[in-house]
């Protein structure tokens, strides 16, 4: 990857199910370190294209590639070892394990240790297991939820079970993470926190960022650029303040908010 080479590049992607084209010759470049926003109507293709730089769907046409890498049919967890991590629209967690156990779970995914070590418990597989445990429990401070560790994910009230999740997919160490609306569900004041979370983790970890998120006040407020998806197609990225006075967006969120 050379200093101009985006982080991740997508060239004329496009995905048929049947004879509709859910996502249609989509181009997107996002270079490290950016917090950029994905926006549009509901039924605009913008989980369908999670799904795609994901590896639950294949593209149909055109190129996902992560830092010069081509991804087109590969796996998710192979997807995910290169390094993109991801929230849900709806959350996700494992409810009956633990709130420190979650984020074990992704760490899982990097272990050091073999399987053969696990089955006969050798001493690779307990300190493989107590730094992953410690790593977990530093995440969780930084979320705050240290105080939560045995409690069991589906008894967090709502908004931490929001930084649980988004703690998770950052144990798998992403170069890019995707996050899928949010602050769906949350209220003013869980919406501003999270504002600041998502600034925070960015800096913190030297991030790059994709959101999907229908709350405008939080797309203008934390991204730099903002790509707008209709009908499965881009009609429009800039600046917030471009965005916000771009007629074809104003007409594609007609009776919805975007200022």
């Amino acid at each position: 990857m050379t200093e101009n080479t985006p982080l991740l590049k997508v060239d004329q992607v496009g995905i048929r199910f049947g004879g509709l084209k859910a996502v249609s010759d989509l181009n997107m470049e996002l270079k490290q370190g950016e917090l950029v926003g994905l926006i549009g109507p509901n039924g605009a293709g913008k989980t369908t294209f999670f799904n795609l730089l994901t590896g639950v769907y294949v593209p149909t046409e055109g190129t996902v590639s992560l830092s010069g890498e081509k991804l087109n049919g590969l796996p998710p967890h192979r997807i995910t070892r290169k390094g993109i991590s991801r929230t849900f629209q709806n959350i996700r967690l494992f409810s009956e394990l633990s709130v420190l156990d979650n984020v074990k779970v992704a760490y899982h995914s990097l272990a050091k240790h073999s399987m053969l070590s696990s089955i006969l418990r050798l001493p690779s597989y307990f300190s493989g297991e107590k730094e992953m445990e410690e790593k977990a429990i530093e995440f969780l401070k930084i979320f705050k939820l240290e105080g939560f560790l045995n409690e069991k994910a589906k008894n967090l009230p709502y908004g931490q079970q929001r930084r649980l999740e988004i703690a998770r997919a950052l144990a798998a160490y992403p170069k890019l993470l995707l996050l899928d609306e949010p602050a769906a569900g949350m209220n003013p004041q869980e919406t501003h926190e999270l504002m600041e979370l998502i600034a925070f983790i960015r800096e913190r970890f030297s991030l790059t960022v994709l959101l999907i998120e229908h709350d405008m006040q939080l797309v203008m407020g934390v991204c730099e650029r903002i790509y707008v998806l209709d009908h499965g197609q881009l009609i429009a990225q800039g600046t917030p303040e471009e965005i916000r006075n771009n007629p074809k967006v104003i007409e594609a969120y007609l009776g919805e908010e975007v200022s």
